[in-house]
């Protein structure tokens, strides 16, 4: 998107994708079993300054929720080895309703929309994950934490 200044001369108007978000004193657990998603979630989310917790499957999910009560939000990939993201949903709301889960699927029929909201997830991102959509989300949950 261009805006015309003067005659002759362009600037280029800033739109969403470029604005800023930053989370310094947040701390956001990502679930993702998915070595290219995992690159690709950390390039979205480095900038914003946010501390990042990994998890490759289901059970470290619920350890380092456990051991980390502080956590502010949660990416949690579907389909996971060893507790797949149903679960590990399931077994975090047992010790922790409030913290903001976002389930990342790349399965968006309408049942898998209904099932990731019954087992407790807050929102659902579908995949391929898209930078602004993503950012935008997360930034919806960070602010009503606050």
């Amino acid at each position: 998107m261009v805006e015309k200044i003067t005659k002759g001369t362009w600037k280029k108007k800033k739109s969403d994708s470029k604005r800023k978000y930053k989370w310094f004193d947040k701390k956001i657990l990502v679930v993702e079993d998915e070595k290219s998603n995992h690159m690709l979630i950390d390039l979205i989310l480095r900038p914003t300054s946010a501390r990042l917790l990994w998890a490759m499957d289901g059970e470290k999910a619920v350890e380092l929720a456990q051991e980390n009560p502080d956590i502010d939000l949660i990416l949690m990939d579907i389909r996971l080895p060893k507790m797949d993201g149903y679960e590990a949903t399931k077994k975090i709301r047992e010790f922790n309703q409030s913290v903001p889960i976002i389930a990342q699927t790349a399965y968006v029929m309408e049942e898998e929309k209904y099932k990731v909201t019954d087992v407790g997830c807050d929102d659902l991102l579908t995949k391929p994950l898209q930078r602004e959509k993503m950012l935008k989300m997360i930034d919806k949950y960070m602010k009503k934490k606050n």
